[in-house]
């Protein structure tokens, strides 16, 4: 029996994935929370098999909450559940240490699959973005600017486009002011940008935007 937890703020949410896997008789949701917090507190405690984690969730993202989970069980697969398109996320969460990246809209169809690969020992990325990659390697590996990016600058970035001060992104993230100006400057300068309109323009020009 392939033991399962969820990790999403929405009830609703968590239902339909525990309908879907209700569906496969060799698997079973053991556990459930509504944030990374009550996640990591919950695989320090318990066994599973397979981690599903929604992407953005109130309080820490989903890319440090895979990262604390790698630390804590190196071996546990994680696989991300989200609502941006795989060309703007999959690639940074697979760095980080997922075994898997499938958009909400697919998970009916791809969530099976994409447990089975990811117990096994696998990878699971859908068919368009295996393309979409060997296309990006055909073509010499051209990258989008913000894939230069640190993963905590990806998320500093996203936070000023989403009007936070430097203050309160600094207050959200539990680090100094200067800290945050610093992360910004080298936004900044790796985006060949000059100032946070240019910033909040990009991120939704690419729908980036963490809402």
């Amino acid at each position: 029996m392939i033991k399962i937890v969820i990790a999403d703020d929405h009830d609703i949410v968590r239902a339909g994935l525990k309908q879907i896997i209700s569906d496969s008789r060799d698997m079973k949701v053991t556990g459930e929370s509504v944030n990374a917090e009550q996640l990591i507190e919950l695989v320090k405690k318990n066994d599973y098999d397979v981690v599903l984690l929604d992407l953005k969730m109130s309080g820490m993202n989903g890319l440090d909450a895979i990262k604390h989970i790698k630390l804590l069980k190196p071996h546990l697969p994680v696989i991300v559940l989200s609502m941006h398109a795989e060309d703007q996320y999959a690639v940074r969460t697979i760095r980080a240490g997922a075994s898997g990246y499938i958009t909400k809209e697919t998970a009916s169809e791809n969530l099976i699959a994409a447990i089975k690969k990811a117990v096994a020992g696998g990878r699971y990325i859908s068919p368009a973005l295996a393309e979409s990659l060997a296309d990006s390697i055909a073509l010499g590996g051209n990258e989008a600017p913000h894939d230069a990016l640190t993963d905590r600058e990806f998320q500093v970035m996203c936070m000023i486009a989403s009007g936070r001060s430097v203050s309160e992104i600094g207050s959200e993230l539990f680090l100094s002011v200067k800290t945050i100006s610093t992360y910004r400057h080298r936004i900044l300068s790796k985006m060949n940008m000059k100032n946070n309109s240019e910033i909040t323009h990009y991120v939704i020009k690419n729908n980036l935007l963490d809402i």
